[in-house]
């Protein structure tokens, strides 16, 4: 923590403080100093503050419908680039509030170690971090979040899941965090071919940091299953299948998930072909 600056009581009082603030800078400095405290053992007790419904959230950007939020194309030049950076920041921002409330939401489940709590607050650490280079490419392009609109979809899915753990780690890192995997390499050569390289190195270090957190979603909620005793790539299957709205869309990075151990008899299945 800061000089003079009291630790929070608990881990998931702590979690609650970034789940409500409404400023993302707020967001990024309590991530950062709620991690570096838990980790560093000046947090030491999880607590049981539950946390909101909803994440506080800036006044901007306009949050709408995803088929109203205008699609982002690299090839349309600085524009098109600030709507694709503006797009990701979105998702980081959502993320960083998905880690903490899944620490705050589930704390009391019996299944989950200590371990589980370390692993997420460094994915929410990180998530932070990417958040913050998002935004400052964005300013060094003129630009800021909230200057666009954004969608709500993230977080509708984390509220479908709020009362089921295993169908969270299915849904969110499972599901749409690998699915960046998926998309964000093209994104990558895209902007190395109009030379921003500037852009395309925190798209790099966020795909590299994201197998690492769909790794951590993998890992524990096998954990759980086997707690359970249930058949893990059956429990996917079965908790997509109920709780998720869209659609597995191929192609997949394969080498990509498979580093995160997420191999394709999870998710192959699921693939609905015409």
């Amino acid at each position: 923590m800061a000089a003079g600056e009291l630790a929070p009581s608990s881990l998931t009082t702590a979690a609650c403080s970034v789940l409500t603030a409404a400023d993302p800078n707020d967001k990024v400095r309590l991530s950062r100093q709620t991690a570096a405290a838990w980790l560093d053992g000046d947090i030491a007790d999880l607590g049981d503050s539950t946390p909101p419904d909803r994440p506080a959230r800036p006044s901007a950007p306009e949050l709408r419908a995803p088929k109203d939020v205008p699609r982002r194309r690299i090839g349309s030049g600085l524009r098109g680039r600030v709507a694709l950076l503006h797009a990701l920041a979105h998702i980081e921002l959502n993320a960083i509030d998905l880690a903490w409330d899944l620490i705050a939401r589930f704390a009391s489940d019996p299944r989950l170690p200590r371990a589980f709590y370390d692993d997420w607050v460094r994915v929410a650490a990180e998530e932070a971090e990417h958040f913050a280079l998002l935004r400052g490419r964005m300013s060094d392009l003129d630009a800021a979040y909230g200057d666009l609109p954004a969608h709500d979809g993230l977080w509708e899915a984390a509220q479908a899941t709020a009362g089921d753990l295993l169908a969270r780690l299915a849904v969110v890192p499972m599901v749409l965090e690998a699915r960046g995997l998926d998309v964000t390499p093209q994104m990558i050569k895209r902007l190395r071919q109009v030379e921003d390289h500037a852009s395309a190195d925190i798209l790099q270090t966020i795909h590299d940091d994201e197998i690492g957190h769909v790794a951590v979603g993998r890992k524990w909620f096998e954990h759980c299953c086997r707690v359970e005793n249930l058949d893990p790539v059956a429990a996917f299957q079965s908790l997509v299948r109920r709780y998720f709205r869209g659609q597995l869309k191929p192609p997949f990075n394969e080498a990509s998930r498979n580093r995160a151990g997420f191999t394709p008899d999870y998710y192959e299945p699921l693939v609905q072909r015409s």
